[in-house]
């Protein structure tokens, strides 16, 4: 918002629900590679190498010729920011991992935190949201890590601990610490092996460190399930140097290159791939847009969030996931016995099969481990009947709408109505009754009219609210005729009681 000289990050839902649910990969457990930290510190040039692994995974060329540049995520050299917000690659990769299950990997870069243009509110809301919706954090860093690097994480901890009360599981899964142009390979070698155990001593807690710092220390191990390390060398001053440089390998420095091929099977391999998780339970690609519309709310303050808040954000999309996988149970249920290819259904077979589903779809949502407490779930349980209640009268008026003898109650009415003006018309014109046989002729051309413009509406297709407004017009002539013929079958067998003997034993 430049007029205020404020950023308000706004979620393109739209986009994002393209992109997850897709046909091929909503239903998949999701996993999500995030790549955060300082700008112009190479993350898109980073998931760029990403995006080549996992369109190339199955070649051990996967890394590319020498001439070729490199695209993807939008990158360039220099010392203004390239990315802003979070960005998702449009393309979701489906792979099989070992297990013989499918899952969806998905490639997220984020805007670089401290550069002029961002307070630091914006750069912790950035970290924060990468951190809460990603299965693999990698943390991307100059040089060393920070005092100041590791305080980025504390928020985190102390969600970990609130979070940790609710479920026995950790709340966050995978973070990798990956240094960039380290310069003491002499001390520590370049790699995974040498990363862990500079990670080992940089987390060590010290008496000499400020309290702050040691719980964060104490608390990141507790948060994380797995806590990584990788030391990349510099890619060379061409890289850093050369305004026209477009990602070609031919510029970049052997070392760098064979360490990239390294780094890449560490975080992409099937074997290796990370499952998002929250709560203990694994999404999917359609449970990750509720948690991102859930989460971006409590980060359009002016203020960042407080723990519980995000908490409370957290357990509320995991009941709404909930919700969705117990009635899209519901619904896949009642599609198999009366969905569009199937034939009309008794009412009472159809309500007898909702009831079943019913209870099928609350059992199904109670059985999933969800966090909120029993109070805080029980909303969205009545919720969730109240939904499924809504469905039911949607499915019933769609199996009505196959039933012949419901599809023909508008034409037949407006049938015996005609037939009914048509004899009234020439009966009252015989007899002299001309205004009456006038008012008959009037309401035979306009059911004969109305008949015509319903035949064009089921035809065509167009004209819609007509076509329901004669509908309904033939409904209340339709129960306004019935009614009087059952009256009229009530008054007579009346009568026929009446006048049948006293103590006669038949009619």
């Amino acid at each position: 918002n430049s007029s205020e000289s404020k950023c308000i990050f706004e979620l393109d839902a739209a986009a994002l629900e393209k992109i997850l649910l897709q046909d091929h990969v909503k239903d998949l457990n999701v996993v999500v590679v995030s790549v955060a930290g300082a700008f112009r510190k190479g993350k898109s040039f980073l998931l760029d190498f990403m995006l080549r692994y996992m369109y190339n995974q199955h070649s051990d060329t996967w890394i590319g010729g020498d001439h070729e540049p490199l695209i993807g995520f939008k990158w360039r050299g220099g010392s203004e920011r390239e990315t802003t917000g979070i960005q998702v690659w449009s393309d979701v990769f489906v792979v099989d991992k070992p297990d013989g299950n499918k899952v969806a990997v998905l490639l997220v870069d984020t805007q670089g935190a401290f550069d002029s243009q961002s307070t630091l509110k914006d750069s912790a809301t950035v970290f924060a949201l990468s951190t809460m919706t990603s299965s693999v954090q990698v943390y991307n860093l100059s040089h060393n890590i920070q005092e100041d690097d590791l305080q980025h994480l504390q928020l985190f901890t102390e969600y970990g601990r609130l979070a940790m009360e609710e479920t026995e599981s950790k709340p966050f899964q995978s973070l990798m610490f990956l240094i960039r142009d380290w310069s003491s390979p002499y001390e520590y070698v370049y790699g995974l092996k040498g990363g862990q155990a500079f990670l080992q001593k940089r987390l060590q807690v010290k008496n000499c460190q400020h309290e702050e710092l040691q719980n964060v220390r104490k608390h990141i191990d507790s948060c994380f399930s797995k806590i990584s390390c990788f030391l990349l060398p510099h890619p060379g001053l061409k890289v850093a140097t050369n305004p026209k440089f477009d990602g070609r390998l031919k510029d970049i420095e052997d070392d760098f290159k064979t360490l990239l091929a390294e780094l890449m099977p560490v975080l992409l391999a099937p074997d290796q791939l990370v499952e998002k998780q929250i709560g203990g339970c694994k999404i999917t690609c359609r449970d990750l847009v509720e948690y991102f519309k859930a989460y971006i709310k409590i980060y359009q303050g002016d203020e960042l969030p407080h723990p519980k808040s995000m908490l409370q954000a957290t357990a509320e999309a995991n009941n709404l996931t909930a919700v969705a996988g117990a009635k899209d149970l519901y619904s896949k249920s009642m599609e198999k016995v009366c969905g569009g290819d199937r034939p009309y259904m008794a009412p009472a077979d159809l309500e007898s099969c909702h009831e079943a589903f019913s209870k099928d779809s609350v059992k199904f949502f109670r059985s999933i481990k969800k966090m909120g407490g029993e109070e805080f779930c029980q909303r969205y349980q009545d919720r969730l009947e109240s939904e499924l209640k809504e469905a039911y009268t949607n499915f019933s008026k769609h199996n009505e709408g196959k039933n012949i003898f419901y599809a023909a109650r508008t034409p037949a009415t407006l049938f015996v109505v005609m037939f009914f003006t048509y004899v009234l018309s020439g009966v009252t014109g015989f007899i002299g009754l001309s205004v009456i046989a006038a008012l008959a002729n009037m309401v035979l051309g306009v059911a004969l009219l109305l008949l015509c413009i319903w035949a064009y509406v089921k035809y065509s297709g167009e004209f819609r609210e007509a076509g329901i407004l004669i509908d309904q017009l033939a409904e209340a002539l339709w129960e306004q005729i019935s009614g009087n013929l059952f009256l009229f079958k009530m008054f007579i067998l009346r009568i026929n009681h009446t006048h049948s003997p006293l103590g006669s034993s038949y009619f």
